[in-house]
């Protein structure tokens, strides 16, 4: 019954996946509470770790590829609102896999020095290695998103950022890094429950900030320009998948089978030793 189920998978990178053409995904138009390819919230839970055997194998590959002199890589780029579920994806979809091989950032604000340079230098500081699966809890996007609602920056700098980000992109996935980006989007109703909830949780009061509220009170600015990444940003190279993320156990089945689905794109099998087995077993036989 559940290899039936993860079948119906196969058809969540369609699902997910928005064009190149700009307008062609409708973010004010989106059910956050849908559960595209899957039954419901329930069936997503227990679909999910089905998939971790393959997700670690594959990773180990890409790691011992990495190792051997491969220059491969894998970038998961996770945005969303707060409360969307972004530390969740990083503690149950990476979690699944050898914390050796990941390679997992934050960006907040940017510090004193970050902010000498132009928005992307802290950006390719952190790329990840060959052999690394990089896990970005926001990232290079907050400079068309924050940046843009909270007028950091002039319009005609936000703006052309676009344009840099695309490059960017297209650069790293020539270099030979795997991009995946996933946008959480959480409903209003639902970001207002899981916010209320905290102030009621003495053990996750930590993870409120009063800002949060700010950033409701922005709510269609945020949405308008989130809905203009989508528009200028996703290429066929590194495409958006945008995913409901009203179920938290839904987005973390959506995640964990993209990034499996990067990982099974390459093809990855395990490195040929430069020895000879046979030689070292004779050798090793002589230490018993």
């Amino acid at each position: 019954m559940g290899r039936k189920k993860l079948a119906r998978l196969d058809g969540i990178d369609d699902a997910l996946r928005v064009g190149p053409e700009a307008g062609s995904f409708d973010l004010a138009g989106m059910d956050r509470a849908a559960t595209p390819c899957v039954k419901d919230a329930a069936t997503a839970a227990e679909l999910r770790p089905l998939l971790g055997d393959e997700l670690a194998d594959l990773q180990e590959r890409l790691y011992a590829e990495g190792r051997t002199g491969g220059t491969r890589s894998v970038l998961l780029v996770v945005q969303g609102l707060d409360t969307a579920g972004k530390g969740g994806i990083v503690r149950h979809v990476a979690g699944m896999m050898d914390p050796q091989g990941l390679a997992i950032r934050s960006f907040g604000v940017p510090t004193p020095e970050e902010r000498e340079h132009d928005f992307l230098w802290r950006i390719r500081r952190a790329l990840p290695a060959p052999g690394r699966i990089g896990v970005f809890d926001r990232s290079h996007y907050e400079d068309v998103l924050v940046a843009r609602v909270k007028e950091l920056v002039a319009p005609e700098v936000w703006e052309a950022r676009y344009d840099e980000i695309v490059a960017f992109e297209r650069d790293l996935v020539a270099a030979g890094t795997t991009t995946v980006k996933v946008a959480l989007m959480v409903s209003r109703d639902e970001q207002y429950r899981r916010l209320a909830a905290r102030l009621d949780r003495p053990d996750k009061l930590w993870k409120y900030n009063p800002s949060d509220v700010d950033t409701r009170l922005q709510w269609d600015e945020y949405q308008a320009a989130y809905q203009a990444v989508l528009d200028r940003t996703s290429i066929p190279e590194a495409p958006w998948y945008v995913v409901p993320a009203d179920s938290k156990d839904y987005a973390r089945l959506a995640v964990t089978k993209l990034l499996l689905d990067a990982l099974r794109s390459l093809d990855l099998g395990w490195p040929t030793p430069d020895y000879d087995v046979d030689v070292e077993k004779a050798r090793l036989a002589t230490t018993r």
